[in-house]
C-alpha cells in the first residue's frame, strides 16, 4: 500500500471554530484512530495542554497534562490532522510484515514566544506523544513533561532489575505512604477496572538526543503518575521520544502491540546482509561441567573447540566467548588470556561456518571504543556482548551506531538502557539483559517471576535471558563454577525449551553444555529447528499474570508454539484455528510427564509425534511449573 496522506473530515473536529454545532467545549480537539476504537480529546484551556483517551466510550485516561516547557503558558497558534497507511518490513522480528496506520493532530503552539510542535496520533491500539522545536533560547528549560491520569483502583507492575518485576500496586495505596518505596522502571503495565490492559512506555529514545530513559513517579499532590524528563543538551533544537499508551482487552496483546516498532526511526543502514539474527552456545555457565567421556569444561581452546563442533553439527550460527578471553586492556592494548588460543579458535570456527561473539567491559581498563570496534571486526568477530555500562543513553546510542559501522551485532549486558524501537533503526542491536538473566549472580528465577517478566520486560524488545537448561540436576550441585552455589533453579526441561519461544530475541543464548543438548537431543529438536527472528507472524495465544503464557509463532508454513505454567500447573487449550484449511500437518509434541515436577523431577519429558489439522483443540498439559511445545508443520505424505 502506498503511503498517503489526506485530510480528515467529518469525526476529527477543530471544536474552537465548530463548538456550537458539535456541543463539545471550546479549545478542544478530538482524535480517533482508523477504527474508532481509540479517542483521544485535547484541550486547551487557560494556557495548559491536557488529554484524555477513551477506549469504546470508555475513559481510560483522564484530564492529564503534558508540555515541553512545563509551568509555561502556551497557546495553540495551528492545527493540521493527516492520516497515514503503510505496510513496512523489519531487518528480522516477530512480524516479516508491520501494517502502520494512524491518524495523526499536529499541534503548532507558541509557549511565551518560543514555537514548538506537538504530534499526536491515534493507532487502533493506542496513542503515541512527540514533541519537537526548531530552536529555543537558553534561558529556556525543556522538560518533556506528561501526565497519566490513571483510576486509584487501577493496579500497575513494572520491572525490577535483576530481580521478579514488582507489582500489583494500587495506586489508592500510593496516597497513604509517607514515602514511594519503588524506583520506578519503564515499561508499565496497568489492568484496569475495566479489565482492559495498558503499558506505558516511550519509543525512538536513539533519535532524541538530549534525553534519558523515561523517568516515572508518583505525584502525591496531584494524585497522579506522572513522567518527566530534562533536556540535558546544550543545542537549541530538540525532538522528544514517542511517549506511549498501549491500551489492549487481553495483557498477550501488549506483546503484539507494533506501535512502539510504528513509530521508530525507519532502517538507518544501507546494507543489513551481515545482520543475521540467530541461536548462540556460551561459554560462561558451563565451566566446571564434566562430560561422559571425562572432559571438564573450562576457559581453554580445547572446550571451544568442542562448543564450535556442536554449534556447527546443529546448524547454531554464533559461539559466544565471555570475557575470560583477555586479561588486561589499555587503551588501544587488549592482553589476551594464556589459557587459550584465541586465534586459533576464531580460525577453527570460520572453517567451520559459526560465527563468534566476544564479550566486553572496561572493568579491566578502558579500550577506546572509537577503536575497539574495529578491532573486534579485524578479529574475526560478528558481534560484542558489552557489560556493565547501565542505563548510559549517549553511550549505548553511539555504541549501536559505531558497531554498525564495523558490522557488529550488539547485545548490551547488566541493566542496560531498554531503547524500544531500536531495532528498526539498527537491527543491529540484536538483544540485550533488561531482565534477571537465568543464574545471574548465581540465582535462577522462579516460574513465577519468568512469566512476570515475559508479559512486562519483554515489552520493550528483544531479551537476552539465557533460557533452555538442560542438565538442570547438574546445575543444581552445585559443581558449576558460574553456576549457584546451592540448589535454586526450580524449572523443568520442557518449561526451559518453551523459554527459548517465548522470549523474543534476535540472538537466543543457550547456556547449557553441548552433551546436555546431545543427552536429550529429542527434546532439543524443538530449539535446533527454531528460525531465531525470521518470524512471519506472532501470536499470544494465552496469557495471565502470574499463571501462565503461551506463545505461537510462525515461518512460512510452520509453527513454533511454546507455553509455560506457574506453580500449580493445569491445561491450556491451543485452538490450531491459525492453520491453513484443508491442509495435514504433522506435529511433534514435546511434554512434560505425570510424574514431572519442577522441585523433585525437573528432567522427566516425553516426545510424541501425530498429525493435526485446523480447527484442531491441543490441551497443553503441564507440570507445576513446567512448559509444553509443539512443532507443526505440513505434512510431506
Amino acid at each position: 500500500m502506498k503511503n498517503k496522506k489526506w485530510l480528515i473530515i467529518g469525526w476529527i473536529f477543530f471544536v474552537a471554530s465548530l463548538s456550537k454545532a458539535c456541543k463539545v467545549p471550546s479549545h478542544t480537539y478530538i482524535l480517533k484512530s482508523p477504527d474508532q476504537s481509540i479517542e483521544l480529546t485535547l484541550a486547551h484551556t487557560d494556557g495548559i495542554l491536557s488529554y484524555s483517551i477513551f477506549q469504546n466510550g470508555q475513559q481510560t485516561l483522564e484530564n492529564s497534562a503534558l508540555s515541553i516547557f512545563p509551568n509555561t503558558k502556551v497557546k495553540v497558534t495551528d492545527t493540521k490532522i493527516t492520516s497515514f497507511s503503510n505496510t513496512w518490513s523489519p531487518v528480522w522480528g516477530q512480524f516479516s510484515k508491520i501494517q502502520d496506520t494512524y491518524n495523526e493532530l499536529e499541534v503548532s503552539l507558541d509557549y511565551e514566544g518560543v514555537p514548538a510542535t506537538l504530534y499526536i496520533r491515534a493507532y487502533d491500539g493506542g496513542s503515541a506523544f512527540r514533541f519537537m522545536t526548531d530552536e529555543f533560547p537558553i534561558t529556556k528549560k525543556p522538560a518533556f513533561y506528561m501526565e497519566y491520569g490513571l483510576s486509584a483502583s487501577d493496579k500497575i507492575y513494572m520491572p525490577a532489575g535483576e530481580s521478579m518485576p514488582i507489582g500489583p500496586i494500587v495506586l489508592s495505596d500510593l496516597e497513604r505512604m509517607d514515602s514511594i518505596p519503588y524506583r520506578w522502571k519503564v515499561p508499565l503495565v496497568i489492568e484496569t477496572d475495566q479489565s482492559k490492559y495498558i503499558s506505558l512506555l516511550e519509543s525512538d529514545l536513539v533519535s532524541a538526543p538530549g534525553f534519558s530513559v523515561i523517568d516515572f513517579e508518583y505525584d502525591k499532590k496531584k494524585g497522579k503518575l506522572i513522567s518527566n524528563n530534562e533536556f540535558t543538551s546544550e543545542g537549541s533544537k530538540l525532538t522528544t521520544p514517542w511517549r506511549l499508551v498501549l491500551i489492549e482487552e487481553n495483557i498477550g496483546d501488549l506483546l503484539t502491540n507494533t506501535i512502539p516498532q510504528n513509530v521508530a526511526a525507519p532502517l538507518a543502514l544501507e546494507d543489513t546482509s551481515w545482520v543475521k539474527p540467530g541461536k548462540t552456545v556460551w561459554d560462561w555457565r558451563v565451566h566446571g561441567y564434566t562430560a561422559a567421556d571425562g572432559f571438564t569444561y573450562g576457559i581453554d581452546t580445547e572446550s571451544y573447540l568442542r562448543f564450535i563442533d556442536f554449534a556447527a553439527e546443529n546448524g547454531i550460527e554464533y559461539f559466544m566467548i565471555d570475557d575470560a578471553w583477555y586479561t588486561d586492556v589499555s587503551k588501544g592494548q587488549i592482553e589476551m588470556s594464556d589459557k587459550l588460543d584465541l586465534q586459533k579458535v576464531m580460525d577453527y570456527a570460520k572453517e567451520k561456518g559459526v560465527s563468534v561473539l566476544l564479550y566486553y567491559d572496561r572493568r579491566q581498563g578502558d579500550y577506546g571504543d572509537a577503536a575497539l570496534f574495529p578491532y573486534y571486526q579485524e578479529l574475526g568477530a560478528k558481534g560484542i556482548k558489552y557489560g556493565f555500562m547501565g542505563s548510559n543513553v549517549s553511550f549505548t546510542r553511539e555504541a549501536i551506531k559505531k558497531s554498525a559501522e564495523s558490522e557488529l551485532l550488539i547485545d548490551f549486558h547488566d541493566s542496560p538502557v531498554p531503547f524500544t524501537g531500536v531495532t528498526r533503526t539498527y537491527p543491529n542491536a540484536i538483544t540485550r539483559e533488561y531482565c534477571h538473566a537465568q543464574q545471574d549472580s548465581r540465582r535462577a528465577f522462579t516460574p513465577q517471576a519468568f512469566i512476570r517478566m515475559a508479559l512486562i520486560n519483554a515489552l520493550q524488545g528483544p531479551l537476552d535471558m539465557n533460557n533452555g537448561v538442560f542438565d538442570i540436576t547438574g546445575v543444581n550441585t552445585g559443581e558449576r563454577e558460574k553456576g549457584p552455589k546451592a540448589k535454586n533453579l526450580y524449572t523443568t526441561v520442557t518449561a526451559e525449551a518453551a523459554r527459548t519461544l517465548i522470549i523474543f530475541s534476535g540472538l537466543v543464548c543457550i547456556p547449557d553444555a553441548p552433551e546436555a543438548y546431545t543427552e536429550k537431543s529429542d527434546l532439543f529438536e524443538f530449539i535446533k529447528e527454531m528460525p531465531i527472528g525470521q518470524w512471519d507472524e506472532t501470536k499470544i495465544l494465552h496469557a495471565k499474570m502470574d499463571a501462565y503464557i503461551s506463545t505461537a509463532r510462525r515461518h512460512n508454513a510452520s509453527w513454533f508454539i511454546g507455553s509455560v505454567y506457574n506453580e500449580p500447573g493445569g491445561e491450556l487449550p491451543i485452538v490450531l484455528d491459525f492453520l491453513e484449511a484443508g491442509k495435514a500437518y504433522d506435529i511433534t509434541y514435546y511434554e512434560d510427564t505425570d510424574a514431572t515436577h519442577f522441585k523433585t523431577k525437573p528432567e522427566a519429558y516425553q516426545v510424541r509425534r501425530g498429525s493435526v489439522k485446523k480447527g484442531d483443540v491441543i490441551n497443553a498439559k503441564i507440570a507445576p511449573g513446567g512448559g509444553h511445545c509443539m512443532w507443526i508443520r505440513p505434512s510431506k505424505k
